[in-house]
């Protein structure tokens, strides 16, 4: 068993604002992992705001010792493991969980939705994201979502309304938002909730901190619209807190340590009676795919990383009809450029 890495600056078509951050670009570290003349491909897409960092990142593989990774793979034990060398940075570990889901696919000869037990016909359409930004920029970008089916906004400023309508201007598909956590009063937000109702809005991402449990689950209770906890949803862990204060969660692989802990966190919420929500950093192609492997297992995906940026490694996965396509290709199906 092999482990190689590089570090890899992942660069952003527009610079990407939310309610408190911009940037545009994202550190990444691709991983690698050989075993038997096999090797799974894996990502950690290191948003500044969760961090972790290329120095981070080195450090945790420095610790990694590739011979725990005995196969077949026991991914429970895997992850265990990658947690006693240090507590969080789930989105490294991620990088490791991937790649030895790629290379366990390879090593069958199967794809990692067959695997997971995913059925591509039940994938869901992905959204495409517009970060908040100027009226003639948003223009811009809704333009370039054109053949979408879905576009998600993000919101939690002054200027919410503003945003919308500059995208209802151009195009009437339907709308995902995401307010970062940038609302802090209830009855102003749901009057906000009811405005975007009747905008077309299907979905909203945690609308008020984290930390406000009593606020969330308030708009929760009258909300017309699904309401779904991100940030306050990370691990495993998290998904039973959720129940009451939220619909639904959005599961990243990034916040979930990887392919296996974000399966073991559908099958918790699906007994839970929660909606889910499958989602993304910044990120190529290679987490895409980790990601699409559940998403058919999932109610809605936002799943653009390779739609939002310049430098992708590699080659960008099929699309048809705003679906992500899974083929039967061994492992993830990633392909160097």
């Amino acid at each position: 068993m092999q482990l190689t890495y590089q570090p890899y600056e992942l660069l952003l078509k527009h610079t990407f604002t939310i309610a408190k951050f911009s940037r545009t670009s994202t550190p990444l570290m691709l991983v690698q992992i050989s075993h038997q003349g096999q090797t799974g491909y894996g990502e950690a897409s290191m948003v500044p705001y969760m961090g972790e960092s290329h120095q981070s990142a080195t450090g945790f593989l420095s610790k990694v010792d590739v011979s725990q990774f005995k196969y077949p793979f026991d991914f429970a034990a895997i992850i265990n493991y990658l947690d006693s060398i240090a507590p969080g940075q789930p989105a490294i570990k991620a990088a490791i969980d991937i790649a030895l889901h790629d290379l366990d696919g390879k090593l069958q000869n199967k794809p990692c939705w067959q695997l997971l037990g995913s059925a591509p016909a039940k994938m869901p359409v992905t959204s495409y994201t517009i970060g908040i930004d100027t009226e003639e920029v948003i223009i811009q970008k809704v333009k370039g979502a054109e053949g979408l089916k879905v576009i998600k906004v993000k919101l939690g400023r002054d200027s919410d309304k503003e945003l919308i309508q500059t995208i209802r201007s151009v195009t009437d598909v339907p709308l995902y938002v995401d307010a970062n956590q940038g609302w802090t009063d209830r009855r102003q937000s749901l009057d906000l909730i009811y405005w975007l109702k009747e905008q077309g809005v299907q979905l909203i991402e945690q609308p008020m901190l984290k930390t406000d449990i009593d606020g969330n689950a308030w708009l929760t209770e009258h909300s017309p619209i699904p309401i779904i906890g991100d940030e306050a949803v990370q691990r495993l862990a998290d998904v039973e807190a959720a129940k009451g204060v939220y619909h639904g969660i959005n599961i990243k692989l990034m916040k979930s340590a990887g392919m296996y802990e974000a399966h073991q966190m559908i099958n918790k919420a699906r007994k839970l009676g929660l909606k889910i929500l499958i989602g993304c950093m910044s990120e190529t192609s290679c987490a895409t795919l980790a990601a699409a492997a559940l998403a058919p297992q999932c109610d809605w995906a936002d799943l653009d990383g390779p739609l939002l940026t310049t430098n992708n490694p590699y080659q960008n996965p099929e699309m048809v009809n705003g679906k992500w396509v899974l083929l039967n290709e061994a492992g993830l199906g990633v392909h160097i450029l």
